[in-house]
């Protein structure tokens, strides 16, 4: 779990990132148990799709998931990889949850790879976060990511010339910046953090422990 680095007694506003500060990181801990849903106004963004949100799965299904990542996180790859395909077969596909992906982006690099998936557009947007995700071994550490970032982006139709277009885009910027304030509204200060109908539940989770949290809630 990656959390914000603070600095001087608070958490470092979202304008550095903008600015390309590095926000940094600390050792990964172990997510503590759920806590309640907020309370209004910050409680229907937590339950609900809102406007400009990317879903995967049915937007009426009954149960929803609300996901603030990091592209640049390990344990937000991991999850996208290794848990999230076996809970769409389980319950997203069938129509009982929905996932809600924000951006959280905790370092410069991770939020102009947001933004360059924001410019992918709905119908490609979770195929462009499993790309980026799948290969971020390859392009996240290197000393040029975006130019890496590029080649596996390019069978999405995203070159260098789209991606370059992307990232002068301030619409596209707007989108993920906004989906961090959002975050930080409602208390998300590392990644991967998840609500699952308003719960929040901090950190790596199993596809056991979801699937226990989803089988409760679809009683």
């Amino acid at each position: 779990m990656r959390n914000i680095l603070i600095v001087a007694g608070g958490v470092v506003a979202v304008a550095a990132i903008a600015a390309g500060v590095y926000f940094g990181t600390r050792p990964p801990a172990a997510g503590p148990a759920p806590v309640a849903a907020a309370s209004a106004p910050n409680k229907a963004a937590l339950e609900s799709v809102q406007p400009g949100d990317h879903v995967l799965g049915d937007p009426k299904a009954p149960i929803t998931v609300i996901e603030y990542a990091s592209l640049t996180c390990s344990h937000c790859a991991h999850f996208h990889t290794q848990v999230l395909p076996e809970i769409k077969k389980k319950w997203i596909d069938t129509g009982k949850v929905k996932l809600v992906y924000r951006d959280f982006p905790l370092d410069q690099v991770a939020a102009k790879a947001a933004q360059i998936a924001e410019c992918a557009g709905n119908d490609k947007y979770f195929g462009v976060i499993d790309l980026i995700f799948r290969s971020q071994p390859q392009w996240a550490v290197t000393s040029d990511p975006v130019t890496e970032l590029a080649k596996p982006l390019r069978i999405a139709g995203l070159g260098e010339n789209e991606i370059k277009a992307c990232l002068a885009n301030e619409a596209m910027s707007n989108a993920v910046i906004n989906d961090y304030k959002g975050g930080e509204t409602m208390g998300v200060n590392s990644t991967p953090t998840l609500f699952i109908n308003g719960q929040l539940y901090r950190g790596a989770r199993s596809v056991d422990e979801l699937d226990g949290v989803f089988a409760k809630l679809a009683k």
